[in-house]
């Protein structure tokens, strides 16, 4: 199987989940790249060059799931925590062939220039160049949040300089030191402009043929990121994900899928719960009821992963395949409230495998449950008219084998 997708876009669309971890704040590894091609302005690189050091920018959090941990990475200038998640982030690159050549500079973004001088290469520089515009963020982000941008320029300037030869190449702390004197620099960074410079390069991409191995990668990498947030849902996305392609390949000549939809179903099964990166880890974590406000955020989940996935030319099914599955037939589902037949068969296919392997997971308030326990919670929701006859029937009839797909299991990325 393969998709008229462009590989680049698919990855620029998908690092959107990468910024929702600072929950408030959207657009932090965007704004890092946009102000790493404002530098390299000074300095000659070629396309091919920029384009990775803005790839790079982009994933730079990658190995960032926690919302407790972002809030030490925006807080403190030189947080002495910081080399965990960049060590992360290199191991999840550096296991996808694709986008290994990413995986040296994110591994060293935020070790010191003075630390990296004596073996400074090409990576280690642009380690440096996003360490540089990364932390410059952190000081624009309190600047705009408050509405005084402009009028901290000069202490953002003065504080970047003070570090040149220290956290900072010096070349780098002098091409920011020309290029940040204007304010169309700092104008950049809002809200509008951003967004304006992503769409402009998702219309400048051209869709090519991305065969289904590099997109289940691609889909795979981000899922890791999504699970790694809390204990209680590492491989969670894993699961749902052999489930789903399971289940489907069963069903698929009684429910007329070819091969493309098996295909695709598996990929929104990885990618169903982008959305949760947004949701505060204490919610996540809570071993006890959740009140009002909580359920609000964890059902806005779904939401925020159509929004990423409908980024992406080519992937309008799986966008709304994976952004459905906690619909039902009843029209009691969210966040869209669908009824009937505008659920999809896809759609309810992750749905079931995504309750499936929930039931069958260790939870904060719960132990997993057996497998027989796990199919009368499903044959209740059949019963209210909530889940598919179809499916109680392949699942209990396959108890043992989807049971067993449902456990995490050790395997490398």
């Amino acid at each position: 199987m393969s998709l008229y997708v462009n590989f680049r876009s698919v990855v620029h669309a998908l690092s959107d989940c990468l910024d929702l971890v600072g929950v408030n704040d959207v657009h932090h590894g965007k704004r890092v790249g946009i102000m790493a091609m404002e530098i390299l302005e000074q300095v000659v690189w070629t396309k091919a060059d920029r384009e990775r050091i803005f790839d790079a920018c982009l994933l730079h959090d990658i190995g960032v799931s926690s919302s407790d941990l972002h809030r030490h990475l925006v807080e403190e200038f030189d947080w002495e925590g910081a080399q965990g998640h960049a060590e992360f982030g290199a191991y999840l690159l550096g296991n996808f062939s694709p986008l290994a050549n990413l995986a040296a500079p994110i591994r060293l973004h935020h070790v010191h220039w003075s630390d990296l001088r004596d073996k400074y290469d090409d990576d280690a520089r642009i380690a440096n160049l996003i360490f540089i515009a990364d932390r410059v963020d952190v000081l624009a982000a309190v600047a705009m949040i408050k509405g005084d941008l402009l009028e901290q320029v000069p202490y953002i300037r003065a504080t970047v300089s003070a570090q040149s030869g220290i956290m900072f190449d010096p070349d780098w702390v002098a091409a920011f030191l020309v290029v940040s004197q204007k304010e169309a620099f700092w104008l950049a960074l809002e809200p509008e402009p951003v967004i304006h410079y992503m769409s402009n390069l998702s219309r400048q991409a051209e869709q090519v043929e991305t065969n289904y191995e590099i997109l289940i990668g691609v889909a795979r990498l981000f899922s890791h990121v999504v699970d790694a947030k809390s204990r209680f849902t590492v491989e969670h996305s894993e699961g749902v994900a052999r489930i789903a392609k399971f289940l489907s390949s069963l069903l698929a000549k009684d429910l007329s899928l070819d091969a493309d939809d098996c295909a695709k179903i598996e990929l929104a099964a990885y990618l169903h719960d982008l959305g949760k990166l947004r949701v505060p880890d204490a919610i996540l974590e809570k071993p006890g009821p959740l009140d009002e406000n909580e359920r609000r955020q964890i059902a806005s989940h779904a939401y925020e992963t159509y929004r990423i996935l409908s980024r992406i030319p080519g992937f309008e099914d799986i966008a709304r395949w994976a952004a459905y599955h906690h619909e039902t037939p009843d029209g009691e589902g969210y966040p869209f409230h669908l009824h009937g037949d505008e659920v999809p068969i896809a759609a309810r296919i992750l749905r079931a495998s995504d309750i499936f392997q929930a039931l069958a997971q260790d939870r904060p308030y719960r132990d997993k449950l057996p497998a027989k326990v796990v199919m009368e919670h499903l044959k209740k929701l059949n019963g209210s008219g909530q889940m598919d006859s179809f499916l109680i029937d392949a699942i209990s009839g396959n108890l043992g084998e989807v049971y067993q797909l449902a456990q995490p299991i050790s395997t490398p990325l």
